[in-house]
């Protein structure tokens, strides 16, 4: 699993049009349908993007990632918003470095979420496994787990369409993808070209980032999710509450424990 490094520092830039809104309404429309809660989990929540907002509507929300990195950006990006002061009256946060495989928390919550594709960073099954064990442990009885991951065929797409390039004033990137298809498993290259805001110049720095994620059969992880001890499991597609079918991009899961 990456760390991100100096990745983080340019994520947001480069994450700008990442569809944050809907992983937030999917939550939101997850939650008034199974039962709203009050304290949250948050796995991979790299910069905070879906974290803060999530604070600011008056959630408890542990952040956990792997990155320190990704966390020291997101607590900036929370100390520098107009809203801070409100977001800590109305919600709570703490930004917790672990790994999402055996993350732990003082209580059970209410919620867990990890959105954002986040779980095709686990590259064997049994990191699935222990991350679902994991979850369901710190969950409190008719706790929900929330999370998308791509489809099996998505990973193909990005093979058959790269490369995909991103030419922007203040960073651009190069992107190539090689796939194996035995494992749906898929590394991104990426050649990032950052400006440096401090030369005085139209000046760039390069720097290389790999990043390796991996599709899993939707039948084994639910699955799997009903053998670690899930009552109900449900799958979905694309950010809307339809039942997932095979041209489906993102899978979305709703467990119930």
């Amino acid at each position: 699993m990456a760390s991100y490094r100096k990745f983080a520092y340019v994520y947001d830039e480069l994450m700008e049009d990442m569809p944050y809104p809907d992983w937030l309404r999917f939550a939101r429309t997850a939650w008034e349908r199974l039962g709203m809660p009050r304290t949250v989990v948050e796995l991979g929540c790299g910069t905070g993007s879906i974290t803060i907002p999530l604070v600011n509507s008056g959630f408890e929300v542990t952040g956990i990632d792997l990155s320190a990195d990704m966390l020291a950006v997101a607590r900036r990006k929370m100390e520098g918003t107009s809203q801070g002061v409100r977001l800590f009256r109305e919600g709570s946060v703490r930004w917790v470095q672990q790994d999402m495989r055996d993350w732990e928390v003082p209580e059970p919550v209410d919620s867990v979420i990890s959105f954002c594709d986040c779980l095709n960073y686990l590259l064997e099954k049994e990191d699935i496994v222990r991350t679902f064990q994991r979850t369901y442990d710190g969950l409190k009885p008719g706790g929900t787990f929330l999370f998308d991951v791509h489809h099996p065929n998505t990973l193909k797409r990005y093979d058959e369409e790269q490369p995909f390039i991103c030419d922007e004033r203040s960073v651009s990137y190069i992107w190539t993808c090689e796939r194996d298809a035995a494992r749906d498993e898929i590394q991104h290259y990426l050649s990032i070209f950052a400006r440096e805001e401090s030369s005085g110049a139209d000046m760039y720095r390069r720097f290389e980032e790999t990043h390796i994620q991996r599709a899993y059969d939707p039948a084994w992880m639910k699955s799997e999710l009903l053998r670690c001890g899930f009552r109900e499991v449900s799958i979905f597609a694309d950010f809307e509450w339809v039942e997932a079918v095979e041209d489906a991009a993102r899978l979305f899961y709703v467990a119930v424990k």
